[in-house]
This record gives structure tokens, sequence and C-alpha cells, in this order.
């Protein structure tokens, strides 16, 4: 292993990771922008949530396989392809003539990205050695953040400039460049064995994956639980008991569950979901705040959360020097409660409340996100055989994204619930549900009653305020599961 690190060229290598998982976040950002003009081009506004879910969907069924298949044949092969999907899927998204067809290419798209997010990590552990892991990978994971603050920006330029179509062709020339890098600066020195592939277990896992998202997000667009949706719950059930079953019998199983018998692994994922959940709430419903309780415009809701990018870099290094010091049940616990305390603060934020104080409480965040999200990424790579880091990160990375799955979906249950509750009480005066969807846009949000407006904004604030509590919880819950992993195991 000592002849592929020097052959590897690292600073190449690490560049090249970086792009690549910069373009896969900001992908989810730049549509945003785009998306009403690719409305008013390809019509199918009904069904336009899809062009967001399908991606994460598919993303999330193929990350444990891609996961698996860098432990059995190597990283680069891995990379190289889900690279080729992704820009394949790009380019088809950008020929798409209608919504339906957008919805497709974007599924594809979603294929390849889901091993680019898990593999670059893997990569990661590969090249660095464990005191300068954890640096790197808050640089790598920073991109997400800058993605939300420039991804917004870029894709308007873009939208304005040239037309929405290069949203996607935008990915061609980059992915294929990194795809060039990766292939001539990458070496790898790993000793294929022939072995079984695990079909059955990768059938019944994105069966599970598959059944339970699509449920997810079901639930989520109608708002409250309907009978018909156990249907997809229950086939999710059955394809995870099939998936255990078969698990269990599988001479190389495609996802071992004797990881899961590591009570260390168990729960450094369990946190990772949990405030994974919490992150997509304040990535969603601040900007929200800015938007629709103080009337500005959406670049400064993106600014709203800007420092959190920041400070994550800030908290990744204080982790990587924690974790040669310290067990990592004190640094997650540290880490956690100052994520609690920074989403009690939001919880308590009146309607009033400065722009500023959310510059200071997204700093916060980010420093415990850093904190956080590093330590568990480490750490789960550290307590596996090193044959099985590829699957290790890549659960870590289902984890994290079913966290955000299923917490974006409850969010928007909890919001439109406490919504419509004080809309019925406030019925008498003339407000409507509609004028909640030109309140928070501030372009529309002109054309309300001025009257109106005070009681629309407490409404408003009524809903993010109550999503705001349920995140609060949702990271005490990763607090306590904590408690229980072992203080004396260090890394």
């Amino acid at each position: 292993m000592e002849k592929n690190k020097k052959q590897t060229n690292v600073v190449i290598i690490t560049i090249a990771i970086f792009v690549a998982t910069f373009m896969t976040a900001v992908e989810g950002t730049i549509i945003s922008t785009a998306m009403p003009t690719i409305i008013g081009s390809l019509e199918g506004m009904s069904i336009m949530n899809w062009v967001f879910s399908i991606y994460l969907l598919t993303n999330a069924i193929m990350t444990p396989i891609y996961g698996k298949l860098s432990d059995m044949i190597g990283r680069k092969p891995i990379f190289i392809t889900g690279l080729l999907i992704f820009v394949i899927g790009s380019s088809l998204c950008g020929l798409a003539q209608s919504m339906e067809q957008l919805i497709l290419f974007r599924a594809i798209q979603g294929i390849g990205a889901g091993a680019i997010m898990p593999v670059t990590s893997t990569i990661i552990a590969d090249i660095y050695p464990f005191e300068k892991r954890a640096k790197i990978m808050g640089l790598n994971g920073a991109a997400w953040g800058i993605a939300g603050i420039f991804g917004p920006l870029f894709g308007g330029f873009i939208v304005d400039h040239l037309s929405w179509h290069w949203i996607f062709y935008i990915n061609v020339p980059i992915g294929i460049v990194t795809i060039i890098l990766i292939s001539l600066f990458l070496h790898e020195d790993f000793t294929y064995e022939k072995k079984a592939v695990d079909y059955l277990g990768s059938i019944t896992l994105t069966g599970t994956l598959l059944f339970l998202l699509y449920g997810i997000q079901v639930f989520g667009d109608a708002g409250t639980f309907k009978a018909p949706m156990l249907i997809w719950f229950g086939a999710a059930a059955v394809s995870f008991a099939s998936f255990i079953f078969v698990e269990k019998r599988a001479a190389d199983p495609i996802l071992p569950l004797s990881l899961f018998s590591n009570r260390t692994f168990v729960i450094q994922n369990l946190a990772a979901a949990l405030v994974s959940g919490f992150l997509i709430g304040v990535d969603v419903y601040i900007p929200m705040w800015m938007q629709g309780l103080k009337g500005l415009k959406a670049a400064m809701g993106g600014f709203a959360i800007t420092p959190m990018s920041l400070t994550w870099i800030v908290g990744s290094f204080i982790a990587g020097q924690m974790l040669l010091k310290r067990p990592v049940k004190t640094i997650l616990t540290t880490s956690l409660t100052i994520v609690s305390l920074s989403a009690f603060i939001l919880v308590l934020l009146p309607i009033t409340t400065p722009f500023y104080v959310f510059l200071l409480v997204t700093a916060l965040i980010g420093l415990g996100m850093g904190l956080t999200i590093t330590t568990t990424t480490v750490t789960v790579q550290n307590v596996v055989p090193k044959n099985q880091i590829g699957v290790a990160t890549s659960v870590n990375t289902l984890f994290r994204i079913l966290g955000q799955t299923i917490m974006v979906s409850l969010y928007g249950i909890i919001l439109n619930h406490k919504m419509a509750e004080q809309l019925t009480v406030h019925q008498s005066i003339g407000v409507e549900s509609n004028m909640m969807n030109e309140l928070i846009n501030p372009l529309t949000a002109v054309h309300l009653d001025p009257n109106l407006l005070p009681t629309l904004r407490g409404i408003l604030y009524d809903g993010i305020h109550n999503v705001f509590f349920y995140g609060f919880m949702t990271v005490l819950l990763a607090l306590i599961f904590n408690q229980f992993a072992k203080k004396e195991e260090i890394i």
C-alpha cells in the first residue's frame, strides 16, 4: 500500500474529489433557482417535486451498492463509473422536452451521484493518514455549504444569460475533466478476489429503500397519513425482512450485518442521521424565515446560513485534533451539545429577531455540525476492517440521506398542520391558504393586503417555530443515544 500512496498524486486527486463533490452538491441548489423557468418551458407543475425527490431516491438506493463494490473491485472504477453515469444523466436532463422526461433523466443523474459522496470519503480515507483525514473531510464537506451559497446565484446567472438547459450541460465538461484526473493520477493496489455477487441482497435492499422512501414522499405530499400508504410501508417491511434473511446466508453480503453488532458503528450512524435531519430544517426554513417573515430577497435567505459553511470547516479541524486525544463519546457529546444549544436558540427566537442573530446562530450550528459529521464519518471508517471501509462509509452516507429525507417530509407536515390550524382561527378576517404561498415569495408578498400581513406572518412564524422545536427534539435524541456509547473506546 505504501507503493500505491507514492504513485497517487494526492494533491491532484484531492482537487478532483473537491470538484466532484461540489458538482453534485450544487446540483441540488442550482435547480431550485431554475425551476420556475423550467416549469414555464416544460409545464407539469403538479409533478415538479419529483424532479428533486427522484434524484434523492436513486442516490440513496445506489449508495450502499457502490460502497460494497468499491471494497470488492476498488474505488477508482466505481468512482469513474458514477461520474460517467452522472455526466450522461446531466446531458439527458439538458435535452429533456417534457417534465416526465426530466424526472426520468434526473433518476439517472441520481444513480451516478450515489457513487460520488461515499466513494470520495473512502478515497480520502485511503490516501490520507488518520491525523489529517478529518481536516480534508471538513474541507470536502464544506463544498455542500458553498454550493448552498453559490448555487442559486450561479443558477440565476445561467438562466438569465443562457438557458435552463445549461444548468445541466455545465456538468459535462467538469465531469469529463474529473474523470480524466482520476484515471491518470489515482493508483490503487487492489487484490481482486473472485466472489459470488450478492444479487438477492442488492435486490431486497433496493426494494426496501425504494418502497420506504417512496412511501415517505407520498406521505409528505399528502400531508396526512392515509390507509393506501400502508401498501408502501408494508412492502418496505416485507422487503427488509427478506433482506435480513438473505444477508444472513450470503457468502459475501452486500451489507454485512456484522457491522451493526458494533455499538459504536450504530450510534455514530444514528447520530449522523438525526443531526442531518435537523440540518435540512435549517437549510429550508431559515431562508423561508428571511423571505416570508422579514421580506428579504432569496439571496439574503442564502446569506443567512453562509456562516455555517465557514465554521463547519473550523469544526472539522477541531475534530481532527480531538480524535487524536479524546474518546469518541466525549467529542460527540460536546458537538451534539453545541448543536442542541443552537437548535434551542432557534426555538426561542421571536418574530422580530434581527438578521445578524441568524448569522451568529448558523455559525454555532456549523461549528457543531463540522465536529459531529467529521467525527461520525472518521469513526465508522476506523471501527471496521480495512476491506469494509467502503461499505461502512456508504452506510454513513445512507443514514444521513435517510435522516434528511424522512425529516424534510415530517417538517412539511408539521408546518402545514400548524398553519392550517391558525388559518382556521383567522378565517373570519379574510385570511386564505393561498395567501401563504404569496407571503413566502417577497415579489408576490407586496400584492397582499397590508392589513393582513401581520396576521399572515404570525401564522408562518408559528409554523416555522414548530418545525424548529421538533428539530431541537431530533438533536436531543441524538445526544441521548450517544450516552449509550462506550466512553473508554478510543480509536
